[in-house]
């Protein structure tokens, strides 16, 4: 299986926290929409979470930064399917510089890893 990726930049209605810090459930948000379309390419269904298996927020995330979102699936069952997934910051605002700077890069920042597990009913499953 291919992975799925998403890209999204969070706004400054995503921060919830002094300093536009971006609460780290937003995170989990955007694997939830990772996971939906791993589901929908592999079973041709929505599925439905069922729960992660280990969550890391490992830096902080802002709000103008762009949020790469990337999952795929690492095992399967009859109706479940574990899936890995990791957000990355890609491009940061550079307020120091002016309100509408930003930096691409060169290597993204790793802001969050889970590994979770969705599932697919038998009877949904069309692939």
């Amino acid at each position: 299986m291919k992975q799925v990726i998403i890209r999204v930049r969070m706004s400054s209605q995503d921060a919830h926290y002094g300093g536009n810090l971006v609460d780290g459930a937003k995170m989990l948000q955007l694997f939830g929409d990772v996971a939906t379309e791993l589901l929908i390419r592999r079973d041709g269904d929505e599925g439905l979470f069922a729960g992660y298996e280990s969550v890391e927020f490992l830096a902080p995330v802002y709000a103008g930064d762009f949020i790469e979102a990337v999952g795929e699936i690492i095992k399967e069952g009859n109706s479940s399917r574990k899936m890995k997934f990791e957000a990355r910051k890609v491009i940061v605002p550079r307020t120091d510089i002016s309100d509408s700077a930003c930096d691409v890069l060169d290597e993204p920042i790793v802001a969050c890893r889970a590994i979770g597990t969705c599932v697919t009913p038998k009877g949904s499953q069309r692939k």
